[in-house]
């Protein structure tokens, strides 16, 4: 199937749209003092996953306890002022250079679905920062859920019926492999992976999938994709003049 046969996209949001490991080590290292400073990404990282494993609230209010975990173990400043200050900037984590604008064109064409594990208070600010591009959207507080518990994805697809879309009419993009890659592709969906990191080594912020899924389309950005379906809308124009 071609991208342009698709009527629906749904996205995941945070590490595909919007940078929070960018937004995660640049509070880190404001916040922390000089430890923070000198540590590594991948020490980030690492106590953040781990700090996120033990607090997976709602984004809106969890991540200060994120922090004062990661902090804790680190030996970075873990005052509470200074979670609160972490929390704050977790709402205004920045999107992806190319994410606005490719998004822009991408609804040209296609409903655009947010799908993300970020609570409805914390995607409300996301929406914002990418230019609210979303004709839809489904948060883990209104799913009962997050990614990759497939309920989440079944949620999603009862309310996209009731809009008149079926499941073969929905094209899934994604960075992230463990949360929706992997679940979405078992589940029949035909996937998109943004591949955000390629060229780097490791996971970053997310965590590492058990296997590796491969997708039905796969690039590392966003334009990329947003350029593929004009390419393709291109062509089928062609073709029908040609015709």
């Amino acid at each position: 199937m071609k991208l342009s046969e698709f009527k629906v996209m749904t996205f995941d949001v945070v590490g595909t749209l919007i940078d929070f490991e960018t937004g995660v080590l640049n509070a880190v290292r404001a916040l922390g003092g000089d430890k923070a400073k000198a540590a590594s990404d991948d020490a980030i990282f690492e106590s953040y996953k781990r700090g996120r494993d033990k607090f997976y609230g709602r984004s809106s209010f969890a991540m200060k306890d994120v922090y004062l975990s990661l902090a804790t173990e680190m030996d970075f400043t873990r005052a509470e002022a200074t979670a609160e200050a972490f929390q704050l900037a977790v709402l205004r984590w920045p999107a992806f250079s190319d994410s606005v604008e490719a998004l822009a064109r991408l609804r040209r064409n296609f409903r655009l679905v947010a799908m993300t594990n970020a609570d409805r208070t914390a995607f409300s600010a996301y929406s914002a920062t990418l230019g609210s591009p979303f004709h839809d959207s489904v948060t883990c507080d209104e799913a009962g859920c997050a990614k990759p518990n497939p309920q989440f994805f079944a949620f999603n697809k009862g309310r996209q019926s009731a809009s008149g879309y079926k499941q073969s009419e929905i094209l899934h993009v994604a960075q992230s492999q463990h949360h929706d890659i992997g679940v979405a592709t078992e589940l029949g969906y035909t996937t998109c992976w943004i591949e955000r990191r390629q060229g780097q080594t490791g996971f970053g912020g997310t965590p590492e999938p058990k296997v590796l899924t491969t997708p039905d389309f796969h690039f590392s950005s966003l334009k990329q994709l947003a350029d593929a379906v004009d390419a393709d809308l291109a062509a089928g124009h062609r073709i029908a003049s040609a015709a």
